[in-house]
Protein backbone atom coordinates (compact mmCIF):
# COMPACT_ATOMS: atom_id res chain seq x y z
CA UNK A 1 0.00 0.00 0.00
CA UNK A 2 1.44 3.67 -1.13
CA UNK A 3 -0.02 7.24 -0.26
CA UNK A 4 -0.56 9.03 -4.11
CA UNK A 5 -0.84 12.42 -3.26
CA UNK A 6 -2.90 14.53 -5.59
CA UNK A 7 -3.42 17.89 -7.07
CA UNK A 8 -6.41 19.14 -8.03
CA UNK A 9 -6.71 22.33 -10.35
CA UNK A 10 -9.42 24.63 -11.28
CA UNK A 11 -8.72 27.64 -13.23
CA UNK A 12 -4.78 27.11 -12.46
CA UNK A 13 -5.46 27.17 -9.16
CA UNK A 14 -5.48 24.63 -6.73
CA UNK A 15 -8.70 23.32 -5.23
CA UNK A 16 -10.91 20.33 -3.41
CA UNK A 17 -14.26 19.34 -4.37
CA UNK A 18 -17.18 17.54 -3.30
CA UNK A 19 -17.43 15.23 -6.29
CA UNK A 20 -20.87 14.94 -6.99
CA UNK A 21 -20.70 18.54 -7.38
CA UNK A 22 -19.11 18.99 -10.81
CA UNK A 23 -21.85 19.55 -13.70
CA UNK A 24 -20.97 19.10 -16.87
CA UNK A 25 -19.55 21.68 -18.80
CA UNK A 26 -19.71 24.25 -15.60
CA UNK A 27 -16.62 24.21 -13.51
CA UNK A 28 -18.15 27.51 -11.58
CA UNK A 29 -20.33 25.83 -9.94
CA UNK A 30 -18.55 23.21 -8.41
CA UNK A 31 -18.78 22.60 -4.29
CA UNK A 32 -15.34 23.37 -2.95
CA UNK A 33 -13.69 22.71 0.47
CA UNK A 34 -10.58 23.97 -0.03
CA UNK A 35 -8.95 26.73 -2.41
CA UNK A 36 -5.76 28.28 -2.15
CA UNK A 37 -3.36 31.46 -4.12
CA UNK A 38 -0.38 28.70 -3.28
CA UNK A 39 0.81 27.47 -6.57
CA UNK A 40 0.77 23.95 -7.54
CA UNK A 41 4.60 23.88 -7.81
CA UNK A 42 4.70 24.39 -4.09
CA UNK A 43 2.45 20.88 -3.16
CA UNK A 44 4.78 19.35 -5.99
CA UNK A 45 7.82 20.63 -4.05
CA UNK A 46 6.14 18.89 -1.16
CA UNK A 47 5.47 15.54 -2.29
CA UNK A 48 8.87 15.02 -4.54
CA UNK A 49 10.74 15.91 -0.78
CA UNK A 50 8.95 13.50 1.01
CA UNK A 51 9.52 11.11 -2.17
CA UNK A 52 6.18 10.54 -2.83
CA UNK A 53 5.69 9.44 -6.98
CA UNK A 54 3.20 8.25 -8.69
CA UNK A 55 0.37 10.92 -7.73
CA UNK A 56 -1.92 12.89 -9.48
CA UNK A 57 -2.64 16.08 -10.99
CA UNK A 58 -6.81 16.58 -11.78
CA UNK A 59 -7.45 19.13 -14.27
CA UNK A 60 -11.50 20.30 -13.48
CA UNK A 61 -12.71 22.07 -16.94
CA UNK A 62 -10.07 24.45 -19.13
CA UNK A 63 -7.34 27.13 -17.83
CA UNK A 64 -5.13 24.09 -15.57
CA UNK A 65 -2.43 23.64 -18.64
CA UNK A 66 0.08 25.92 -17.77
CA UNK A 67 -0.45 25.17 -14.04
CA UNK A 68 0.23 21.30 -14.70
CA UNK A 69 2.81 21.69 -16.29
CA UNK A 70 4.29 23.52 -13.78
CA UNK A 71 4.02 20.78 -11.44
CA UNK A 72 5.72 18.54 -13.30
CA UNK A 73 8.66 20.49 -13.85
CA UNK A 74 9.34 20.34 -10.13
CA UNK A 75 8.62 16.75 -9.94
CA UNK A 76 9.72 15.30 -13.39
CA UNK A 77 8.04 11.33 -13.50
CA UNK A 78 6.70 11.95 -10.29
CA UNK A 79 2.65 12.24 -11.29
CA UNK A 80 -0.23 11.10 -13.46
CA UNK A 81 -1.94 13.25 -15.36
CA UNK A 82 -5.69 13.34 -15.83
CA UNK A 83 -8.51 15.87 -17.28
CA UNK A 84 -9.89 15.66 -20.90
CA UNK A 85 -6.87 13.96 -21.77
CA UNK A 86 -7.10 12.77 -25.30
CA UNK A 87 -4.41 11.08 -27.69
CA UNK A 88 -3.94 14.41 -29.63
CA UNK A 89 -2.41 16.10 -26.43
CA UNK A 90 -1.72 13.07 -24.03
CA UNK A 91 2.05 12.91 -25.63
CA UNK A 92 2.55 16.73 -24.59
CA UNK A 93 1.90 15.84 -20.91
CA UNK A 94 4.33 13.11 -20.85
CA UNK A 95 7.00 14.85 -22.65
CA UNK A 96 6.59 17.55 -20.29
CA UNK A 97 7.65 14.86 -17.55
CA UNK A 98 3.91 13.04 -16.59
CA UNK A 99 4.73 9.59 -15.96
CA UNK A 100 1.34 8.31 -17.02
CA UNK A 101 -1.89 10.20 -18.60
CA UNK A 102 -4.99 9.29 -16.48
CA UNK A 103 -8.30 8.68 -19.18
CA UNK A 104 -12.17 8.28 -18.14
CA UNK A 105 -14.35 10.11 -20.83
CA UNK A 106 -12.49 9.52 -23.78
CA UNK A 107 -12.73 5.36 -23.89
CA UNK A 108 -15.74 5.54 -21.76
CA UNK A 109 -18.00 6.92 -24.62
CA UNK A 110 -21.58 6.64 -24.90
CA UNK A 111 -22.28 4.66 -21.90
CA UNK A 112 -19.86 2.18 -22.74
CA UNK A 113 -16.24 0.75 -23.32
CA UNK A 114 -14.97 2.13 -26.96
CA UNK A 115 -12.06 -0.59 -27.73
CA UNK A 116 -11.53 1.10 -30.38
CA UNK A 117 -10.53 4.60 -28.86
CA UNK A 118 -8.60 2.26 -25.96
CA UNK A 119 -6.42 0.69 -28.50
CA UNK A 120 -5.66 3.62 -30.04
CA UNK A 121 -4.39 5.39 -26.65
CA UNK A 122 -2.69 2.56 -25.87
CA UNK A 123 -0.62 2.39 -29.16
CA UNK A 124 0.27 5.92 -28.50
CA UNK A 125 1.23 6.77 -24.86
CA UNK A 126 1.99 2.98 -24.21
CA UNK A 127 0.36 0.32 -22.44
CA UNK A 128 2.76 1.18 -18.98
CA UNK A 129 2.31 5.37 -19.69
CA UNK A 130 -1.87 4.49 -19.31
CA UNK A 131 -3.82 4.99 -16.30
CA UNK A 132 -7.65 3.92 -16.55
CA UNK A 133 -10.22 6.19 -14.31
CA UNK A 134 -12.85 4.13 -12.85
CA UNK A 135 -14.47 6.25 -10.95
CA UNK A 136 -18.08 5.22 -9.90
CA UNK A 137 -21.35 5.55 -7.84
CA UNK A 138 -22.72 2.96 -6.33
CA UNK A 139 -26.37 2.21 -8.03
CA UNK A 140 -28.50 -0.71 -6.12
CA UNK A 141 -25.53 -3.13 -4.69
CA UNK A 142 -23.21 -2.31 -7.80
CA UNK A 143 -20.27 0.54 -8.36
CA UNK A 144 -20.59 1.82 -11.77
CA UNK A 145 -18.11 3.93 -13.42
CA UNK A 146 -19.69 7.43 -14.40
CA UNK A 147 -18.22 9.84 -16.40
CA UNK A 148 -18.54 13.57 -17.76
CA UNK A 149 -17.47 15.02 -14.64
CA UNK A 150 -18.91 12.01 -12.71
CA UNK A 151 -22.39 13.21 -13.94
CA UNK A 152 -23.52 10.30 -16.36
CA UNK A 153 -23.65 6.47 -15.46
CA UNK A 154 -22.00 4.22 -17.83
CA UNK A 155 -23.46 0.83 -17.98
CA UNK A 156 -19.81 -0.52 -17.19
CA UNK A 157 -20.09 -2.04 -13.46
CA UNK A 158 -16.92 -2.61 -11.80
CA UNK A 159 -16.21 -6.36 -11.56
CA UNK A 160 -13.39 -9.14 -11.64
CA UNK A 161 -14.32 -9.14 -15.39
CA UNK A 162 -13.71 -5.73 -16.19
CA UNK A 163 -10.97 -5.49 -14.24
CA UNK A 164 -9.20 -8.22 -15.92
CA UNK A 165 -10.61 -6.90 -18.84
CA UNK A 166 -9.80 -3.17 -18.91
CA UNK A 167 -5.91 -4.86 -17.35
CA UNK A 168 -4.20 -5.90 -20.36
CA UNK A 169 -4.27 -2.06 -21.98
CA UNK A 170 -3.08 -0.32 -19.01
CA UNK A 171 -0.58 0.38 -16.23
CA UNK A 172 -3.07 1.03 -13.63
CA UNK A 173 -6.39 2.07 -12.45
CA UNK A 174 -7.66 4.70 -10.62
CA UNK A 175 -10.81 4.82 -8.55
CA UNK A 176 -12.48 7.87 -6.92
CA UNK A 177 -15.51 6.78 -4.88
CA UNK A 178 -17.44 9.96 -5.99
CA UNK A 179 -20.51 9.22 -3.88
CA UNK A 180 -18.28 9.75 -1.04
CA UNK A 181 -15.35 12.14 -2.37
CA UNK A 182 -14.48 15.57 -0.80
CA UNK A 183 -17.27 14.57 2.00
CA UNK A 184 -14.57 13.76 5.13
CA UNK A 185 -17.95 11.37 5.89
CA UNK A 186 -15.92 7.73 5.82
CA UNK A 187 -14.41 5.90 2.57
CA UNK A 188 -17.07 3.09 0.92
CA UNK A 189 -15.37 -0.19 2.37
CA UNK A 190 -17.32 -2.15 -0.33
CA UNK A 191 -15.64 -0.62 -3.06
CA UNK A 192 -12.12 -0.77 -1.64
CA UNK A 193 -12.88 -4.79 -0.67
CA UNK A 194 -13.52 -5.43 -4.67
CA UNK A 195 -10.49 -3.51 -5.50
CA UNK A 196 -8.12 -5.25 -3.41
CA UNK A 197 -9.78 -8.72 -3.96
CA UNK A 198 -9.88 -8.59 -8.01
CA UNK A 199 -7.68 -5.45 -9.55
CA UNK A 200 -4.98 -7.19 -11.29
CA UNK A 201 -2.71 -4.24 -11.46
CA UNK A 202 -1.95 -1.45 -9.06
CA UNK A 203 -4.56 0.57 -8.34
CA UNK A 204 -5.53 3.49 -6.23
CA UNK A 205 -8.64 4.73 -4.25
CA UNK A 206 -9.61 8.30 -3.49
CA UNK A 207 -13.34 9.28 -1.59
CA UNK A 208 -14.29 9.74 1.94
CA UNK A 209 -11.39 9.66 4.53
CA UNK A 210 -12.11 11.31 7.73
CA UNK A 211 -9.20 9.86 10.07
CA UNK A 212 -5.69 8.86 10.01
CA UNK A 213 -6.98 5.26 11.65
CA UNK A 214 -8.76 5.16 8.23
CA UNK A 215 -5.23 4.46 6.74
CA UNK A 216 -4.94 1.31 8.24
CA UNK A 217 -8.30 0.16 7.93
CA UNK A 218 -7.82 0.46 3.73
CA UNK A 219 -4.66 -1.50 4.48
CA UNK A 220 -6.70 -4.33 6.01
CA UNK A 221 -9.63 -4.47 3.50
CA UNK A 222 -7.57 -3.70 0.65
CA UNK A 223 -5.23 -6.85 1.45
CA UNK A 224 -2.34 -4.29 1.15
CA UNK A 225 -3.31 -4.24 -2.64
CA UNK A 226 -5.32 -0.35 -2.88
CA UNK A 227 -3.56 2.26 -2.80
CA UNK A 228 -4.56 5.81 -0.87
CA UNK A 229 -4.72 9.15 -2.06
CA UNK A 230 -6.32 11.78 0.66
CA UNK A 231 -7.37 15.02 -0.54
CA UNK A 232 -9.96 17.23 1.81
CA UNK A 233 -9.20 15.98 5.19
CA UNK A 234 -5.29 16.58 5.03
CA UNK A 235 -4.44 19.65 6.71
CA UNK A 236 -2.83 20.85 3.51
CA UNK A 237 -5.67 21.37 2.47
CA UNK A 238 -8.15 23.01 5.20
CA UNK A 239 -8.66 19.30 6.67
CA UNK A 240 -8.36 17.88 10.25
CA UNK A 241 -5.34 15.29 9.57
CA UNK A 242 -1.64 16.21 9.75
CA UNK A 243 -0.05 15.71 6.58
CA UNK A 244 2.90 14.92 8.30
CA UNK A 245 1.16 12.43 10.34
CA UNK A 246 0.51 10.99 7.11
CA UNK A 247 3.99 11.23 5.81
CA UNK A 248 5.21 8.92 9.28
CA UNK A 249 2.37 6.30 9.21
CA UNK A 250 3.68 5.51 5.83
CA UNK A 251 7.19 5.49 6.38
CA UNK A 252 6.54 3.26 9.25
CA UNK A 253 4.53 0.65 6.85
CA UNK A 254 7.31 0.84 4.76
CA UNK A 255 10.60 -0.25 7.46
Amino acid sequence: MRFRPCIDLREGRVVQIVGGSLEEGDSKRLKTNFETNRSPADFAQIYKEDNFPGGHVISLGPGNKEATLSALHVFPDGFHVGGGITPQNAVIFLDAGASHVIVTSYVFSDGKVDMDKLRLLQRTVGKDRLVLDLSCRKRGSDFWVVTDRWQKFTNVSINRELLNQLAHYCDEFLVHGVDVEGKMEGIQSDLIKLLGKYSPIPVTYAGGVRALSDLALVKEIGRDRVDLTIGSALDIFGGSIPYRSVVDWFAQITC
